[in-house]
């Protein structure tokens, strides 16, 4: 029904940036909310940033100021720009989002990009 795909991971050194995409493709009436979420390995699935269809967004605590969450209602696509990256931000990034199909809400996630922080 929706499927979300993931793109601009890789590896960058301590201090760089990296700016990951999301594209929404399939069968649905609209998307609705989006957000980003990390996985580190041995560690649990955490929110990163979240933005409304309006644009509204908002952040987790340790990424305020060096990450932005932006999105193209019509590309159906969600950005993160992620500056001054960290090691310890090292994870599997991964897309949520919140879709209208067929007149109910369901949850869709991606495969999810690896970002690598590294020297």
């Amino acid at each position: 029904q929706v499927q979300l795909v993931e793109s601009g991971g890789g590896l960058v050194q301590p201090g760089g940036s990296l700016r990951l995409s999301c594209a929404a493709s399939g069968s649905f009436l609209r998307i609705n909310d989006m957000a980003w979420y990390r996985q580190a390995p041995g560690k649990g699935r955490e929110l990163v940033a979240r933005i409304t269809r309006a644009g509204a967004a908002n952040y987790a605590d340790s990424v305020k100021g060096r990450f932005t969450i932006s999105r193209d209602n019509t590309h159906n696509t969600m950005y993160l720009q992620m500056n001054n990256l960290k090691p310890e931000e090292t994870a599997v990034y991964i897309c949520h989002a919140q879709a209208t199909v067929r007149l109910y809400e369901f949850d869709y996630w991606g495969q999810g990009t690896q970002v690598t922080v590294s020297s």
